[in-house]
């Protein structure tokens, strides 16, 4: 209509005659037969009846384009050839191109690099070459089938090569694009058949910006095949191409594990459906790899595509596992043999993400976990954590949700050991596991020494079992504080000591802290509390990493002049002619208001940027005048990697705790494991 000359229509069938009223529909002038594929072979006899039946489509075209190399498309042709041109004014023309039988269009060359393929042809005796930006089959396969359908239509030869470059990925069909953590994503959730999987496997092959490849891949349907032939080409497919990983989705494919298992070095995992695969994402870790999406439509891939694309609008919070389990170890290593460790996972793991840092944890051997709340206790019950749970901060109001979910109280003070030793008594709970804390010179909570005598009934009537004695160190990383970090070890080992004497059986001794750990190894008792420095502040120690990386992107960029002003208040007065970044974080986020107007600096392109201007609520701007080639959408450390946070806390006039614990939930957080 209107200026529109040409109506492009892809036709499909899934069975015998469906083809015959697709004709009548769109009454096609030009046909192009692109492949014949496997979907839906079990409803004809055979390829060549499917073959024949797709052609019914082109009863009345002018022309026929196709590929010669198929010969079983070739073949059936031929011989319906006759019966396409009976009745007809004017004889059908066959316009077939091949790479290496004879045909009308004869491709001489292929050549492929990073950016593309260049295609050199010959038609009608005369040589033509263009150039795409893909380098897999299909696309090549496609750019030729256009090329025959513009020769055709007579569109100028320079016309088509300058405009064949500026071809782009189709939507949800071969889509590589930048993912999550590193990762780069090739979405091919169209179809799943065992010859677009081929494609898209060659595609991945291709690949080499990341070290690992990993296939996300759904049952395969209608392929003809029964379903151990079909997976077991599946599997040489995998074997074939390298592939590291395959994360099957579906009840089918989940049938045939041993045949995948076969595959030399490659890992599996598999789903019934989307949603089971979206529920252990927690468990899954993708980084730095290469990712192939290939799932039938009916599986909604786009789900999953959606989670793993990256989103470049985020400010997120990323937590190396690795960096974690690291300075996990180098803790575990001072440990006297014997020695028990307890994690502290309060805070939300101290803004790291509980759960995530607790299976962690869990799984390298941590003897306790310790939380402020019994909120937080009861979150990591429900996450599948086993290990016992130590709660710092009880009321009555949480003793149900304690004794539910197998938690264990701590005892700050004689009137909470006896609230809460009436309340099992009168549920008829014995030997429920607490922990007493006690006094030596914090003044926070604790026990005092001279305490102790109005708690001795209580110990020894069997309603509690004592799992612990422990008190905090008010000062351990401080050497100016040593004689007084003394003074408390010799009070604790005195009400412990008396202690000893009321409880008939043994309990452990806990008063060390990570600071406690590197600079006192003679207080490691029975068991240490690790916290801050399990994610890498330790002013003590020079072998640990940093575990959490704060990062966010540039919003917008203004060039601005000397005199004006930035924020509000116009507190950030520009002296000279600048470049200001819009970097997407505020104080809403966990960004401390205290460092704006200069106090502050973030990274860019590893060049610490001040800070201009008051922080805003989600907005935070800097002075990138002194970088080079800054654009928006550029990564910012906000602290992590090149910007410590300890020295974020320096600028804040806080502890690396505030900082750390003090990211909003409204921040994503992304675990990887190197």
């Amino acid at each position: 209509t209107g200026r529109n000359q040409l109506g492009i229509f892809e036709a499909g069938i899934s069975q015998s005659s469906e083809m015959e009223n697709l004709q009548k529909i769109i009454q096609p002038g030009i046909g192009v037969f692109t492949n014949i594929g496997e979907a839906h072979n079990e409803n004809f006899l055979n390829v060549r009846q499917k073959v024949k039946e797709k052609l019914r489509l082109f009863n009345d075209v002018e022309v026929l384009i196709y590929r010669k190399d198929y010969s079983v498309v070739h073949e059936a042709i031929i011989s319906i050839l006759p019966e396409l041109n009976r009745n007809r004014i004017q004889r059908l023309t066959l316009m077939d191109w091949s790479s290496a039988a004879d045909a009308t269009i004869q491709v001489t060359k292929l050549s492929k690099n990073e950016t593309g393929t260049t295609i050199d042809l010959k038609y009608k005796d005369e040589k033509h070459r263009f150039s795409i930006s893909f380098t897999d089959e299909a696309s090549i396969e496609n750019a030729i089938h256009c090329w025959c359908v513009l020769a055709h239509l007579g569109i100028e030869s320079e016309f088509v090569r300058k405009n064949m470059l500026l071809l782009e990925p189709v939507a949800m069909r071969l889509e590589l694009k930048q993912g999550v953590n590193h990762c780069s994503i090739i979405n091919d959730s169209y179809s799943a058949d065992l010859n677009s999987l081929v494609i898209a496997l060659d595609f991945l092959a291709q690949q080499h910006q990341h070290p690992k490849r990993t296939l996300i891949l759904s049952d395969i349907l209608e392929s003809g095949k029964t379903e151990k032939e079909l997976y077991e080409e599946v599997a040489t497919a995998l074997t074939q191409r390298r592939i590291d990983r395959l994360i099957a989705i579906g009840d089918r494919i989940g049938m045939h594990q041993s045949t995948f298992n076969k595959v030399a070095g490659l890992a599996t995992r598999y789903y019934k459906s989307v949603d089971e695969f979206k529920k252990d994402l927690p468990q899954l870790v993708f980084r730095d790899e290469t990712i192939l999406l290939k799932g039938a439509r009916i599986f909604e891939f786009e789900q999953i595509d959606r989670i793993l694309e990256q989103q470049v609008h985020q400010t997120v919070l990323e937590v190396n596992l690795s960096a974690l389990v690291h300075n996990f170890k180098q803790y575990q290593q001072q440990l006297n043999k014997g020695t028990k460790l307890m994690a502290m996972v309060k805070a939300f793991a101290y803004g790291s993400g509980s759960f995530e840092i607790a299976r962690v944890l869990e799984y390298y051997k941590a003897d306790y976990l310790g939380v402020a709340y019994a909120d937080e206790g009861v979150e990591l019950r429900k996450a599948g954590i086993t290990l016992p749970i130590m709660i710092l901060n009880i009321d009555e109001s949480g003793f149900d949700a304690i004794v539910q979910f197998n938690l264990e109280p701590v005892m700050f003070s004689v009137g909470m050991l006896k609230s809460f030793h009436a309340y099992l008594r009168k549920q008829g709970i014995q030997e429920f596991p607490v922990h007493l804390e006690v006094e030596t010179g914090m003044n926070r909570l604790g026990i005092s020494l001279s305490e102790l005598a109005q708690i001795s009934s209580v110990i020894k009537s069997g309603v509690l079992t004592i799992q612990s004695v422990f008190s905090h160190l008010a000062a351990s990383e401080d050497a100016k504080q040593d004689s007084f970090t003394t003074v408390q070890a010799e009070q604790f080992r005195a009400i412990s000591s008396q202690l000893k004497e009321m409880i008939p059986y043994k309990f452990l001794q806990h008063i060390s802290n990570s600071s406690g750990v590197s600079r006192h190894p003679s207080l490691q008792f029975d068991m240490v509390r690790l916290g801050i420095g399990l994610h890498g502040i330790d002013p003590d120690r020079s072998d640990l990493q940093e575990v959490s990386t704060l990062k966010s992107t540039i919003a917008q960029i203004k060039y601005l002049k000397a005199g004006e002003t930035v924020s509000y208040g116009r507190r950030g007065v520009v002296l000279r002619d600048s470049v200001i970044a819009t970097v997407r974080i505020g104080y809403a986020d966990g960004y401390p208001a205290s460092l704006g107007i200069g106090v502050g600096k973030m990274m860019v392109k590893g060049v610490e940027a001040p800070i201009i201007g008051k922080v805003c609520m989600d907005m935070t701007m800097i002075d990138v005048t002194e970088i080079a080639e800054v654009s928006e959408n550029d990564e910012v450390i906000v602290f992590g990697s090149g910007l410590p946070v300890t020295r974020v806390a320096e600028w804040a006039n806080t502890i690396p705790y505030e900082i750390l614990s003090g990211v909003s939930q409204r921040v994503k957080r992304l675990y990887f494991e190197q």
